[in-house]
């Protein structure tokens, strides 16, 4: 699991989750949005998941370079749902990657869409995969469907090896205040004093997560 804490993190800069597992996102103080793509370095070979919108992409690549691994060594894109900001740099990697063999892996429900990003390469579906994918290592993640988080389409993945969960937006939020790792303990459960937590944290991220969802998925 993850050893690092939202004490004293610096957005700026890749933030190593486990060994070989990268958070490489942009963290917009101007916005209450954010995608969080994720690199996974297995040996010789890397995937990126949840990429990115074009805008962040020069971030998002920066911090991927900052690991010291060579883009063409990104063998898949994997993609949890089809929405731009995590889709709409699919050919900016594409160009970069610069391999004829790149995969890009998704539900069959969200490549109806992902094709509309002008993608060149092969378009996956899980299934194909039987919701696997496997490094040449034989290192597996495994991607699990979410369909009501927030469509058809909707999956996770897990890293067995570290035991990583890439959550997507299951537990999405919106708002200003914004940390990488939420933190709720059993008292949050029936908890409704958002503004002063009875724990003592600074922020209660309760009131986001539920805003998303509300707005998000609204047949909740």
């Amino acid at each position: 699991m993850p050893s690092v804490t939202n004490i004293n993190l610096d957005y700026e800069r890749t933030i190593k989750l486990v060994e070989g597992v990268y958070w490489v996102g942009f963290y917009d103080i101007q916005s209450g949005l954010h995608c969080n793509p994720y690199l996974i370095i297995d040996g010789d070979e890397a995937v990126v998941i949840d990429g990115g919108s074009r805008p962040d992409f020069p971030t998002v690549i920066m911090k991927i370079l900052q690991t010291g691994i060579d883009p063409s060594s990104i063998a898949a894109l994997i993609y949890q749902h089809y929405d731009p900001d995590l889709c709409g740099s699919i050919p900016n990697y594409e160009d970069i990657i610069n391999r004829d063999d790149l995969k890009i892996i998704s539900d069959a429900e969200n490549n109806m869409f992902i094709r509309h990003y002008s993608v060149s390469s092969e378009l996956i579906s899980l299934e194909r995969f039987n919701n696997k994918f496997e490094f040449s290592s034989g290192r597996q993640l495994q991607f699990i469907k979410t369909p009501y988080s927030h469509s058809a389409g909707s999956f996770v993945t897990f890293d067995p090896k570290t035991g990583v969960l890439f959550s997507s937006d299951l537990f999405g939020s919106i708002g200003q205040e914004w940390e990488l790792f939420v933190e709720l303990g059993p008292q949050c459960r029936d908890c409704t004093n958002y503004n002063k937590c009875p724990l003592g944290k600074k922020l209660c991220p309760m009131p986001g997560i539920l805003n998303y969802h509300k707005r998000i998925m609204t047949s909740v």
